[in-house]
């Protein structure tokens, strides 16, 4: 079943109900004293007052255009319906973005340079000269080096 024919069905059940109960206290209303029966009309007002609207018709457009593509069809409505402060408040969310990419891409840049200049300053300043570290032996001195200071003081 649609959930639109469903949803119609049950305001109109509940719409049904609600004017019989109406019906049934306006019977047993003739009944009672005059003051209780004017509390009862204002309380009734103000129920009608405070009532749920019946739910508008589905809002329906008609397509200005019909695309076909091979077995398959395509609906064109024409404007979107963003309006200029639309479009400008979507420029204007395109513009952050893409602001945000380029101070990202600033900010890993700055932060590679800092860590290539930072391993110069170090190569630089310290005593062993740069060919040290271009030979591959060095490599396993450093290795050897570093094993043999996790080895205990005493040797």
């Amino acid at each position: 079943m649609n959930t639109n024919y469903s949803h119609l069905h049950h305001e109109t059940l509940q719409n049904r109900f609600g004017l019989r109960v109406a019906a049934r206290l306006s019977n047993g209303a003739e009944a009672l004293p005059h003051d209780i029966g004017e509390r009862l009309r204002v309380a009734r007002e103000q129920a009608l007052a405070r009532r749920k609207q019946p739910a508008a018709v589905a809002h329906r457009r008609v397509a200005s255009a019909v695309s076909r593509n091979g077995s398959s069809a395509t609906l064109s409505f024409g404007d979107d319906g963003l309006g200029f402060w639309g479009r400008m408040a979507s420029a204007a969310l395109v513009l952050v973005m893409a602001a945000g990419l380029v101070v990202i891409n600033v900010t890993q840049t700055d932060n590679r340079t800092l860590e290539v200049a930072n391993v110069d300053a170090a190569l630089l300043t310290d005593d062993l000269p740069p060919e040290a570290y271009a030979d591959p032996g060095f490599l396993q001195y450093l290795k050897a080096g570093s094993a043999g200071s996790n080895a205990p003081a005493g040797r």
